[in-house]
């Protein structure tokens, strides 16, 4: 198999490197060559694909499937589809769940139609989620049925470039009393990127079509399982204090970033993320997608940082913020929960 990786060097894209590699598939990745160096084995090919002459370098090449890990405007999407229409390919568009309208204030089905956005709209023509909806329907615009969109849900793995888990290893690490945010019990969906890597892989070579919530099945762990995983995992002296979101709230924590991954209930308008982990993914698991156990997605970061791994730059994208709550404020809240 003649595999192209749009990006091919940052976690999710490394791993769909690394996971066709060892499929024994012929790999040529397109980046600009600013984060991760390329995998051992790929044919690198450098250039910004908003660049017309950079794309040239792909016009004519045959390949049997395309990976597109890293993009996030349609009108620059579509330069790529157009380019690569002729490969033969089929073409893996990694989305996000943030394209469908209902994520995450209510249930997130299968099927649905993403954001309004039109296939060629520029970078300030909405955002995020409405941003990948439009580069779904740029890529199916050119590709038709050879066109498969895999709305990510929210992925952890080794060479993590966000920082979620990583924060939350590093805290736990550190030891002592760590303040613990919200139910223990709330479930949650968490998908390991070298599992996503080899369902878009298999997508690609069985040219499987269509749009999918790509993510495990709700509930294959909760917030309390996976932090007790995290304690164990680094051999830490860490206890776990559980506090309620309405005392987080109170004193001004921010959901999401300085607690990783933690969503209050109850919020209202924009802010409503009762459903962030009810995303149905079955049609995902009937296509192949299988997801190993959190706790090894756990240690097997938890290795990776021991070794020395460190993350490239997160990408310069507003949605993304620095993740973990400063120590200070972190033993004031847990003060005051004791003082109740």
């Amino acid at each position: 198999m003649k595999l192209l990786i749009i990006g091919g060097t940052s976690f999710l894209g490394r791993a769909t490197a690394e996971e066709a590699l060892a499929r024994g598939w012929d790999v040529t990745t397109f980046n600009r060559g600013k984060s991760d160096p390329d995998v051992d084995g790929v044919e690198a090919l450098r250039g910004d694909r908003d660049d017309d002459e950079a794309l040239r370098q792909l016009a004519g090449r045959p390949f049997d499937v395309v990976v597109d890990t890293c993009g996030f405007v349609p009108r620059v999407v579509a330069k790529s589809a157009r380019v690569l229409a002729g490969s033969g390919a089929q073409y893996v568009f990694v989305s996000s769940i943030s394209a469908v309208p209902t994520w995450p204030g209510q249930p997130t089905p299968e099927g649905l139609d993403g954001h309004p956005c039109p296939p060629d709209a520029g970078p300030d023509d909405g955002d995020y989620g409405e941003l990948k909806a439009g580069c779904e329907r740029a890529v199916a615009d050119v590709f038709g049925d050879r066109a498969t969109a895999a709305r990510a849900g929210l992925i952890i793995g080794p060479h993590e470039n966000v920082g979620r888990l990583p924060a939350w290893l590093s805290r736990i690490a550190g030891g002592g009393e760590v303040l613990a945010p919200g139910d223990p019990a709330e479930p949650m969906q968490l998908v390991d990127a070298r599992d996503l890597a080899a369902f878009l892989l298999d997508c690609g070579e069985h040219q499987t079509g269509g749009t999918f919530n790509a993510t495990a099945r709700p509930g294959n762990t909760t917030m309390g399982r996976w932090l007790q995983d995290c304690v164990e995992v680094t051999g830490s002296d860490a206890s776990l204090t559980w506090v309620p979101d309405d005392v987080l709230l109170e004193h001004g924590v921010e959901p999401w970033t300085e607690l990783p991954l933690w969503m209050p209930k109850g919020a209202s308008g924009d802010d409503n993320g009762d459903h962030v982990w009810h995303a149905d993914a079955s049609w995902a698991a009937a296509a192949g997608l299988r997801t190993r156990p959190v706790r090894e997605s756990v240690a097997d970061t938890w290795a990776w940082m021991q070794a020395g791994g460190s993350a490239p730059e997160a990408p310069p994208r507003d949605y993304l913020s620095r993740h973990g709550i400063d120590p200070a404020k972190e033993q004031r809240i847990l003060a005051a929960w004791h003082a109740r």
